[in-house]
């Protein structure tokens, strides 16, 4: 009998129950909340998105709709998932389950490396509540075609490996786009415009974070780019919005002091994990 292509072999296994390992593993992390629904600040008010509603961009109308039926695209993203259950146990699954936080105080945390300390986010409330007010933003542009699609999580319907508890509540929550990798490429433009001499390293970051989904297997590859696309939009409408390029201006101010004034280094085994992320593909 023939042999089957490797990407088609794993596609075949990876949905069988037995072909998931039955060693002891440390306890899951549960999943992220949703962008749509964490409080923006714990115990208090969600503070008003930057863009009306008229000027919010309509991604079900930006976005191509996700792949399905028998398609090439839709092929490519069940080997996608399969091919990338086979990263358990390596640096890059430990990663992505690092990347499971998301928000603006966790992104932040994960942009250390590229500019090379910690923020004091107790020091940087200008920047704190920019950032807070876009993930309104990206709740919104999100929130869109998400339920216009209904498009399911790979892990749903398999016993595949994942990086985060099963849950009612994650299988329930739909997947295209990807809301991490939405907010991490609109945080990414953000620093970028901040500190521009960085841009690259920010979106490398971004690009990692985002495909941190991909491995720990709740996104589809193309709920990823359609995710970097979706962030692109958001940040390009929040440009004609005067109140962001205010308070944009005000941030340069205040991170430009507390990067100048200096702050507790990054852990340089989490950037050295980072740098190998940013090298190798994750297919």
């Amino acid at each position: 009998m023939a042999r089957l292509p490797l990407a088609f072999a794993l596609v075949a296994t990876a949905f069988l129950p037995g072909s998931v390992r039955a060693e002891e593993a440390p306890p899951k992390p549960i999943s992220a909340p949703s962008v749509a629904t964490t409080p923006m600040v714990p115990g208090k008010p969600a503070r008003t998105p930057y863009l009306s509603e008229a000027a919010a961009p309509d991604m079900v109308a930006i976005l191509p709709s996700p792949p399905r039926g028998q398609s090439a695209a839709e092929a490519a993203d069940k080997a996608a998932f399969a091919a990338t259950r086979s990263l358990k146990g390596t640096p890059r699954w430990d990663l992505a389950t690092t990347d499971v936080a998301d928000g603006a105080s966790a992104i932040l945390e994960d942009f250390a490396c590229v500019l090379g300390q910690r923020i004091d986010q107790t020091r940087a409330p200008t920047l704190m509540t920019l950032l807070e007010r876009v993930r309104l933003d990206i709740s919104r542009a999100t929130r869109g075609p998400k339920e216009h699609y209904r498009r399911l999580r790979p892990f749903v319907g398999n016993e595949a490996e994942i990086c985060v508890m099963r849950t009612a509540e994650l299988g329930n929550a739909y997947s295209f786009p990807s809301s991490h990798a939405t907010q991490s490429w609109t945080y990414a433009s953000i620093m970028a415009a901040l500190v521009p001499e960085k841009a690259t390293q920010f979106f490398l970051r971004a690009r990692a974070y985002g495909e941190s989904r991909v491995v720990c297997g709740v996104h589809w590859m193309s709920d990823i780019q359609a995710g970097r696309t979706t962030g692109s939009a958001v940040f390009a409408a929040l440009q004609g919005d005067a109140a962001f390029r205010s308070d944009l201006e005000r941030t340069r101010v205040e991170l430009g002091k507390l990067l100048a004034a200096g702050g507790t280094a990054p852990d340089q085994a989490v950037c050295a994990r980072e740098e190998a992320a940013f090298r190798d593909p994750i297919l």
